[in-house]
């Protein structure tokens, strides 16, 4: 889970908090890749690729690499070994059931967090955090993944560490020693956010991150050759906007920078934090403007989209934000409960959300963005790239809680099994009515037959379903179980 700050009313905390454990944590299973016949340049042998974290050694898993997508193969790169890299956000998130959140004033929110951290709890509370959220559930879809960031030397990096690699994903440590000399010893310890969740299982969130001016690791400066390597060797460099947590500005540019160089796409998710860096310094702004520019798909809300753009209609704000970017290909509009839609220069793609029994969606758009990447990755059609990654968060959804216990390969293919749309026509007609002379439109429906009025193509459910259902079928029956 990320790490952000709410203001939440409750009376004075008691001290100490009343803790119960989480539910834990089902065994689960582990698949071989997906396959998607698409690349016809694929290697099929590779070497074995290893990235150095400090004292640990992580090896990255053995797929072949892939060649960049033909939409972005404007000039020769080095292959591809890795499909994905997270940048940054990597946190230890402890999740903590209490009878009442934290008071809503910072200081008495940082005293409690304080007494909650004057030992350790038990690991049933632990879960991995941030980031590896959504590089894990790109793991379960069969793509290669590795993380770049920061991990402590401590009981929660070691924890986080082990998370990863029992996973199968790489790990590469940000850390110079060299950044080291000035910064003090907490600085270097793993992030943690406080997950607090009160009866009515309303969250609260709690990190240091939450009450420091500089961010948390601000003491980093350059982009290390390591760095840099699992940067050219990765198709897609994915990143959000609580990376302005941790890193300096100008370490968040030269990142995106050195990945345009060496062909590398970059995913950004400004997530709820756009709207606070829209409001932080010259040189904060100054960098989410380049991420907006720089970026070759730029995940968000419908809310956050208005909040960047000022326009209230996510379809407009979308294109808006496509004329903004230099190298944007895709817009990619979170929905909640009514779907998700997919703009490019040329088309608008919509999907309505599957109905599911939600139970906890925390972790969702993380596994959503994940789906996006194996359909960007794939050259997936659109729709069916967008149906896949909302089935994704929807099997998520009907979990409970991220980290490990984002959707597994098996629920995916269930939930695939006996689909559901929740359409609503009224809606996307009177959303979509304004550009079907001017854009290829294409929405999912339930409907059976394929059709076209005007410029709106319907595609089948069943179709989509059809296409996908076989391949995931098959990387199941492939899989074996976990230990």
């Amino acid at each position: 889970m990320h790490h952000q700050s709410i203001a939440l009313k409750s009376p004075q905390y008691p001290f100490p908090p009343l803790l119960h454990p989480p539910n834990p944590i089902p065994s689960r299973l582990v698949f071989a890749p997906i396959s998607f016949p698409l690349h016809p340049n694929t290697t099929i042998n590779s070497p074995r690729s290893v990235f150095c974290c400090r004292n640990f050694h992580m090896p990255v898993p053995n797929h072949p690499p892939r060649s960049p997508p033909s939409s972005n193969a404007t000039k020769p790169y080095a292959v591809k070994t890795v499909d994905v890299a997270t940048l940054g956000n990597l946190c230890v998130d402890i999740v903590l059931n209490v009878p009442q959140l934290p008071p809503p004033s910072p200081d008495a929110r940082k005293a409690f967090m304080e007494q909650l951290s004057r030992s350790p709890p038990d690991k049933r509370y632990w879960e991995a955090g941030g980031n590896c959220n959504m590089a894990i559930a790109a793991s379960r879809l069969g793509l290669n993944c590795i993380t770049i960031g920061h991990v402590g030397n401590e009981i929660y990096g070691n924890f986080l560490l082990d998370v990863l690699h029992d996973e199968g994903i790489g790990m590469v440590g940000m850390c110079d020693e060299t950044d080291r000399v000035n910064s003090p010893i907490a600085s270097y310890d793993t992030l943690l956010c406080w997950v607090l969740v009160d009866p009515l299982q309303k969250h609260g969130f709690c990190s240091r991150a939450d009450f420091s001016k500089e961010p948390a690791f601000s003491w980093m400066s350059t982009l290390s050759e390591e760095v840099k390597r699992a940067i050219k060797q990765s198709r897609i460099l994915f990143c959000n906007g609580y990376d302005f947590d941790e890193f300096s500005p100008g370490m968040l540019i030269s990142a995106v920078d050195y990945a345009v160089e060496v062909g590398t796409s970059v995913f950004f998710d400004p997530g709820p934090r756009g709207k606070s860096l829209l409001r932080g310094t010259v040189e904060v702004q100054k960098t989410l403007r380049h991420f907006l520019r720089m970026t070759d798909v730029l995940l968000l809300t419908s809310d956050e989209a208005e909040s960047l753009t000022g326009i209230a209609n996510p379809i407009l704000a979308g294109e808006e934000l496509l004329r903004q970017g230099v190298h944007t290909k895709w817009v990619v509009v979170k929905m909640g409960p009514k779907g998700s839609i997919l703009i490019t220069m040329s088309s608008i793609t919509c999907v309505p959300a599957f109905k599911v029994k939600v139970m906890d969606t925390v972790g969702c758009g993380d596994s959503f963005v994940a789906a996006i990447a194996f359909g960007f990755i794939h050259n997936i059609p659109l729709v069916t790239t967008l149906a896949f990654a909302n089935a994704v968060g929807a099997a998520t959804a009907m979990g409970c809680g991220a980290g490990r216990n984002v959707a597994t390969l098996k629920q995916i293919v269930e939930l695939m099994e006996a689909p559901d749309l929740n359409e609503d026509d009224e809606y996307w007609n009177e959303l979509l009515s304004e550009h079907l002379d001017s854009q290829e439109v294409t929405v999912l429906s339930k409907k059976v037959l394929n059709g076209s009025n005007g410029r709106m193509n319907q595609v089948p459910l069943q179709r989509v379903v059809s296409e996908l259902l076989p391949k995931l079928k098959s990387s199941q029956l492939e899989g074996k179980l976990s230990c």
